[in-house]
C-alpha cells in the first residue's frame, strides 16, 4: 500500500508535470489545488529535491520544476524514495537487501523465488508508469 507521502508526491508531481509550460509553481499553488496540507507538502518537495527529480527556485516567481522528463520519472523511482523496498521479503530488494533469519538457503527457497518474481514483475510495471503514462491515462479517461 502507498503511504499518503508517496500519494501527495505523485499528485504533485503530475500537477507540476500537467503545468510544465508555466514559470515554477509555488508550494501554496500545490498545496491548494492538490488539497495536500503546505507544511507536508514542504517536506516531501524538499526530497525530491535532494533526489533530483525536482528544481526549486526562490524569490518572488519562485517555485517547483521537473528536473526530469515526466517521461523519466515512474512510480518506481517515488515509492522507493519514500517507501523503500517495493517486494515482499527483504532478502529479494534491490537496494535494502538483507538476509532472512528463518531462510536455510536463498538458492533453494521457493518462497524467495515467487517473491522475486512478484517483485520483477511489479517493479517492470511501475517503471512503465512514468509521469507522462499517468497524465495520458487521466486525459483518455475523460474523453
Amino acid at each position: 500500500m502507498l503511504s499518503k507521502k508517496t500519494k501527495y508526491a505523485i499528485n504533485a508531481l503530475i500537477y507540476i508535470a500537467k503545468n510544465i509550460a508555466d514559470q515554477p509553481i509555488s508550494v501554496s499553488r500545490i498545496s491548494e489545488d492538490q488539497n495536500i496540507p503546505l507544511k507536508f507538502l514542504e517536506s516531501i518537495l524538499v526530497e525530491l529535491k535532494n533526489a533530483r527529480i525536482v528544481n526549486s527556485k526562490k524569490g518572488k516567481y519562485g517555485g517547483y520544476s521537473l528536473n526530469k522528463s515526466p517521461d523519466e520519472i515512474n512510480m518506481a523511482m517515488i515509492m522507493r524514495l519514500f517507501d523503500g523496498a517495493i517486494a515482499l521479503l527483504p532478502c529479494v530488494t534491490y537496494e535494502f537487501y538483507e538476509r532472512c533469519a528463518e531462510c536455510k538457503d536463498e538458492a533453494t527457497c521457493g518462497t524467495r523465488q515467487i517473491a522475486m518474481e512478484i517483485r520483477n514483475e511489479t517493479v517492470n510495471r511501475l517503471k512503465k508508469a512514468t509521469l507522462s503514462n499517468i497524465i495520458e491515462r487521466e486525459n483518455s479517461l475523460k474523453k
